[in-house]
């Protein structure tokens, strides 16, 4: 796989550099060793390769995910624990790179797709879903992170649309479970996709097709936290997408493993190659962790004279003072995870809880999500199987029970466990005594670009949604 992303990324960018040195200026025109269209597969491993480091990262330079879930403290600068989002631009910067080095690769190999030679139409029409579903999830990343935003008119540019307009969340919400279902209807399992270019399931369209899914069940969990009855449109989505097949396995979760190198795992980057010790577990986990007993701490933690030790939220906090993560976490080839078996089954406990038809009962599901994620984090089925019985499923308290449960289980995945917080209000975050917010953030500011280059349409999409905010809750977070 290293040799493969390498080539895809390297040969990507030798396509677009310019290296003639040919006297006749009309060659120029014509470079047989450097293709000018590149390649549908080379443009779905970059923009995969993109999204999975962009929005797994805890650079302070990306985004701030990590950080909005109280999960990492910092060690010598806290300007990302008190929630500054101006000096490093981090809505800027994971803005630009959504649309920019994911969105905009996806939608060119859909338009190069089309003329490149395939084996049958029907590997073509699977190629066509495997980047469909890839640009959802990326939109499903940024209406989730933002609220509203350019949409139906974002990818225009080469039409000469450089103002798009900003479409409501809740609008695009339907627009994007439309397209799922659209799009899991023309995919063939009994054939591949993508033979090179697909860095996360290699073609194999079953997975595909049961992630689309499970983005759609996210989506409608996401909408039935927007009321306190049974939404219908909430239902159809969380019903039919696990009628049809979510993700089912570790297996089939959505998941980049980095080859390392140059392509290495962005905690690695940020925690061992940076040579720089400047973020720890924060004292909001630990400290939970502890009061249950959680056997998972041995395997992600340090001990600090023989006890495991959070850093304060908001403050500074000397490295050799305090717990760090383990080598659990650091290896250059470690998978970044976006979507999770134990994500579906919380998930699915949740959607339970809220009176929905998921095929089981929300304690059932709550157990084997707990226990899922004791076993693919090293805990025997004994130690997970008593952990249980000492934090059983609370029905009358459900979203604290399920809340909790997850928040610890998505420690390494911080986009799900900000949607999880969001939806159950669980756990609770306090505001760092300096934050540069009048609250812990529920979504990410517009990008400062926008008031420049797109004025008029970000400025009616701050009033539309109530202020460009960090504490303006999104359509769906109100209760």
């Amino acid at each position: 796989m290293k040799k493969l992303l390498n080539k895809l990324i390297i040969g990507a960018l030798a396509a677009i550099s310019l290296t003639s040195c040919q006297r006749d200026l009309l060659s120029l025109n014509n470079d047989p060793k450097h293709p000018s269209v590149l390649p549908s597969a080379t443009l779905l491993a970059m923009g995969q390769q993109q999204f999975f480091y962009s929005a797994f990262t805890g650079s302070v330079n990306f985004n701030n995910y990590r950080f909005f879930v109280q999960q990492w403290a910092e060690v010598t600068y806290t300007d990302e624990t008190n929630y500054d989002l101006v000096t490093r631009n981090q809505p800027r910067n994971h803005w630009n790179r959504m649309y920019v080095n994911s969105l905009n690769n996806y939608e060119t190999a859909k338009k190069n797709l089309p003329s490149e030679a395939v084996a049958t139409e029907v590997e073509r029409i699977n190629r066509m879903a495997t980047l469909e579903i890839s640009q959802i999830a990326v939109w499903e990343n940024l209406v989730d992170t933002y609220g509203n935003i350019p949409y139906s008119e974002a990818l225009n540019a080469g039409d000469g649309s450089f103002a798009p307009k900003y479409d409501d969340a809740k609008a695009i919400y339907t627009s994007l479970l439309a397209r799922i279902t659209a799009v899991v209807a023309t995919i063939d399992e009994s054939k591949k996709g993508y033979d090179s270019g697909d860095l996360v399931y290699n073609g194999n369209m079953t997975k595909w097709k049961h992630l689309a899914n499970s983005i759609k069940l996210r989506l409608g969990v996401n909408l039935a936290s927007a009321s306190t009855t049974v939404d219908a449109t909430a239902k159809t989505a969380i019903e039919t997408a696990i009628a049809s097949g979510v993700i089912a396995s570790n297996d089939e979760a959505y998941s980049l493993k980095f080859p390392g190198g140059t392509y290495s795992n962005p905690v690695y980057d940020d925690l061992v190659a940076s040579n720089r010790d400047d973020f720890i577990p924060s004292e909001l986990v630990i400290n939970m962790m502890k009061g249950k007993n959680d056997p998972r701490m041995a395997t992600w933690f340090t001990k600090v004279g023989g006890n495991y030790v959070g850093g304060v939220f908001g403050d500074k906090n000397p490295f050799a003072s305090y717990s760090h993560m383990s080598s659990f976490f650091l290896a250059p080839t470690a998978p970044a995870n976006l979507l999770s078996y134990e994500e579906i089954l919380f998930m699915k406990a949740e959607a339970a809880a809220r009176g929905y038809s998921v095929g089981g009962t929300a304690a059932s599901f709550y157990d084997q999500a707990v226990t899922v994620s004791m076993t693919l984090n090293n805990v025997s089925s004994a130690d997970a199987a008593a952990y249980l019985v000492a934090h059983p499923y609370d029905a009358a308290n459900w979203k604290k029970s399920i809340g909790e449960e997850a928040y610890i289980a998505m420690f390494n995945k911080p986009f799900a466990a900000w949607l999880f917080s969001r939806r159950l209000d669980q756990p609770v975050f306090v505001n760092p005594k300096n934050s540069k917010t009048d609250g812990v953030p529920v979504r990410m500011p517009y990008s400062d670009q926008e008031y420049v280059l797109n004025k008029a349409n970000v400025n009616a999409a701050a009033t539309a949604i109530g202020g460009d905010k960090a504490t303006t809750k999104l359509f769906w977070d109100k209760f």
